[in-house]
C-alpha cells in the first residue's frame, strides 16, 4: 500500500501517525506540502519523503488523499491531474463534492470522498465514506484501511448523505464540547474547585459515551433509568424540557445540515 498526502496538516498528521502505528513502512507514504516546517516536521517524526510539488511524489502509489483545506482544493486538483494514472483520490476536504474533484480533475472517476471528525487527532475518531461506482473492492479495501487509521469507518451508498453525516459527527465534537462547557460552569458557580469540576464533567461524559456504546438499549432507555421519580436527575431533565433544550439541539444540527448543502453549492463553482 503506497500512499501520498496532499497536505500535511492535523489531519493527514493523524492518519500518517496511525498507519506507522500499524506498521505501514515510511518508504510507503509520502507528503506534499509546500511549507518547509512541516515537510521537516513529517520527516523527523515518521521518517517519510516530503516534497513541495506533486509532480515529485504522485505518479507513484495506489492512492492519492487530498488533506486540505477545502478552499484550495480547486486549484491543487487542477495542479495534480497531468501527474495521476490510475491511481484512486480520496478527499477529505470537507463540503467539496466528489463530481467537482472529479471535473478538476480534469475526468477522473476512480474517487472517494469522506467526512471525518477531529477525535481522528487521537486516534478515535469515525469517518463516513462514499466512493464513485468505479472504484473497485480492492480501492474500497485501501481507503477503508487508510481511514480506520484515524478511528471507525462507515461506508454510505449515497453522496448526498454526506451533508447530514457533516452535520452530525463532522460537526458533532463542538456540541459535546459546548455541553462539556456548560457543565463545567455550574460545577464553578456550585463551588466546585475547577480541577475538580472538570474531571468530573469530563469522565461522567466519557463514560456515559461509553456505556451508551456498549449497550444494545437506545439512549432514551439508558437515560430513564438514571432518572428516579422525585429525584435529583429528573428535577434537571424537567428543566430542560421546560426550555426545550433537546428541540433546540435538533435544530441546531439541521442547521448545520442546511449549512453544508450551501457550501457544496459555493465551494463547486467554477
Amino acid at each position: 500500500m503506497k500512499v501520498t498526502f496532499i497536505g500535511g496538516g492535523n489531519m493527514a498528521t493523524a492518519l500518517i501517525g496511525g498507519l506507522v502505528a500499524r506498521d505501514v513502512a515510511a518508504s510507503d507514504l509520502k507528503v506534499v506540502e509546500v511549507l518547509h516546517e512541516a515537510r521537516a516536521r513529517h520527516t523527523e517524526k515518521f521518517g517519510i519523503a516530503c516534497f513541495e510539488t506533486p509532480a515529485e511524489a504522485v505518479p507513484h502509489g495506489d492512492a492519492v488523499v487530498l488533506a486540505i483545506k477545502p478552499q484550495q482544493i480547486r486549484e491543487v486538483c487542477r495542479a495534480l491531474a497531468p501527474h495521476l494514472t490510475d491511481q484512486l483520490v480520496l478527499s477529505i476536504a470537507a463540503g467539496v463534492r466528489i463530481d467537482d474533484i472529479g471535473r478538476w480533475l480534469g475526468g477522473k472517476s476512480r474517487l472517494a470522498r469522506c467526512m471525518p471528525n477531529t477525535p481522528a487527532l487521537i486516534g478515535a475518531g469515525i469517518t463516513a465514506v462514499y466512493a464513485k461506482p468505479a472504484v473497485d473492492s480492492t480501492q474500497r479495501e485501501l481507503v477503508s484501511t487508510i481511514l480506520a487509521a484515524a478511528g471507525k469507518v462507515v461506508w454510505i451508498d449515497d453522496e448526498e448523505l454526506l451533508d447530514p453525516v457533516t452535520a452530525l459527527s463532522g460537526s458533532g465534537p463542538a456540541y459535546v464540547f459546548y455541553f462539556l462547557e456548560a457543565m463545567q460552569r455550574a460545577a464553578a458557580e456550585m463551588g466546585l474547585p475547577p480541577e475538580t469540576g472538570n474531571l468530573l464533567a469530563i469522565e461522567t461524559m466519557r463514560g456515559a459515551a461509553e456505556l451508551a456504546a456498549r449497550s444494545t438499549e437506545p439512549a432514551a432507555v439508558l437515560r430513564e433509568r438514571v432518572t428516579s421519580k422525585g429525584g435529583t436527575t429528573e428535577q434537571a431533565l424537567a428543566s430542560m424540557n421546560a426550555d426545550r433544550v433537546q428541540d433546540a439541539i435538533v435544530r441546531a444540527i439541521h442547521a448545520a445540515n442546511r449549512r453544508a448543502r450551501e457550501l457544496g453549492d459555493e465551494l463547486g463553482r467554477d
